[in-house]
């Protein structure tokens, strides 16, 4: 094959100067930018972008795509080539060659000793001078490859004011420690706060700070309980978050029929009862019950009956308190369950001197003190009583109570 057709087959070459290699920074950057140039120069406006792809640009200058890319990277840390953002998952490129910057380095280039270049050092031919450029833009932008492990997040600097001190209605910070403390209070008072009575006054007392308006200072300053003007009464409570008793009874009525225990039945129902819109639904209900049942009684009333059916949750009961209970405790043993954890020492009972000695009538009976001496609190007591009471003739022999033997 001759040379000549050998070289048409090849296609039209590509330009390449150079002496173009150090101010764009390699062969690549030197053909890709050569190309852009070139077509930018057949655009009718030199301002137009070019619009292009990775396979076009292969086509003209034989770069392959990684080249390219390197290409491409080079001149943009240069500001010789500008890029514009296209649609995603697309080979489009719109690239722009900035002429001014080129020709500004060109010129930066060939003047002898500029101040950002070092004197080129002349091989032996002396036509190739190679020149070192002192770094005038930042390095190239390193490239994450790692997936899993992203740029380290920036350090982000707050600012902080030396002395801060809360800013509010207050008029000294005795004052606004007084309110402090009493949020605290009502917080534990009414379980609020998630566990942090200190936590919840401060987001009061810190939105106080921002502007916004607080009940509970309103009421701190008129010297009123805190939240008790913002109690709501409602149409089945004699006062705020007390319901009717017969009402009240009524729920927990229909939770034992339900087989609930007594205790989970008072507290399901109470729940029930502070909830506005179940309470209010069930009071409609209660009253037309109660309508129902009064209808029933008069008409009983009529023919003669002189106390009419009314169910048991109509009844009065009496309330049952803490002290009731630790009363009617009181009269059933010496001391009360509720007063005392297991661990501690149960106390000695009241010894009471005999005057006489006991008859034969007065002394127990061995199967009595037997039984007694079954629960821990009836063996403390016989222990004692029959070591006070020798004349008895008993004796404690591995947990059984038997007759002393005289001899």
């Amino acid at each position: 094959m001759k040379i000549g057709i050998f070289l048409g087959n090849l296609g039209n070459p590509a330009i390449y100067y150079p002496k173009l290699a150090p101010i764009t920074g390699g062969v690549a950057a030197s053909i890709f930018l050569c190309q852009l140039l070139q077509w930018q120069s057949q655009k009718s406006n030199s301002d137009e972008w070019v619009k292009t792809n990775s396979s076009e640009i292969e086509k003209a200058t034989g770069l392959s795509y990684e080249e390219q890319e390197l290409a491409r990277r080079l001149l943009k840390v240069r500001s010789l080539l500008k890029e514009k953002l296209t649609t995603p998952n697309t080979d489009t490129l719109e690239l722009w060659a900035d002429i001014d910057a080129f020709e500004e380095k060109l010129n930066n280039f060939w003047t002898p000793n500029p101040p950002d270049t070092i004197t080129p050092i002349s091989r032996e031919n002396n036509n190739h001078p190679v020149a070192i450029f002192r770094e005038t833009s930042p390095p190239n932008p390193v490239v994450k490859t790692d997936k899993y492990f992203g740029q380290p997040r920036q350090q982000i600097a707050v600012a902080v004011t030396p002395n801060y001190r809360f800013s509010g209605p207050w008029n000294s910070q005795e004052e606004l420690h007084n309110f402090q403390r009493a949020l605290e209070a009502y917080a534990q008072e009414r379980s609020l706060g998630f566990g942090n009575p200190s936590g919840w006054a401060f987001k009061i007392i810190d939105s106080m700070t921002k502007g916004l308006t607080s009940t509970f200072w309103d009421e701190f300053i008129a010297g009123i309980p805190l939240g008790e003007s913002q109690k709501v009464k409602r149409d089945w409570e004699i006062e705020p978050e007390v319901p009717y008793p017969a009402f009240e009874e009524e729920r927990i009525q229909y939770y034992v029929h339900k087989g609930e225990p007594l205790e989970a039945a008072v507290s399901k129902a109470r729940a029930d009862l502070r909830n506005p819109v179940l309470g209010k639904d069930l009071w409609e209900g209660f009253l037309r019950k109660c309508d129902r049942l009064a209808d029933d009684a008069l008409k009983a009333k009529n023919q003669g009956v002189d106390t009419p059916y009314l169910p048991s949750s109509f009844n009065e009961k009496p309330q049952i308190s803490k002290d009731s209970v630790m009363r009617k405790l009181g009269a059933i043993a010496a001391q009360s369950v509720l007063n005392q954890s297991t661990s501690e020492i149960v106390p000695e009972p009241p010894n009471i001197e005999l005057k006489e000695p006991p008859t034969a009538a007065e002394i127990p009976s061995i199967s009595s003190l037997q039984k007694a001496y079954q629960t821990p609190l009836g063996r403390s007591i016989v222990e004692k009583q029959i070591a006070a009471n020798p004349d008895w003739g008993y004796e404690i022999v591995d947990g059984e109570i038997v007759e002393s033997i005289p001899f």
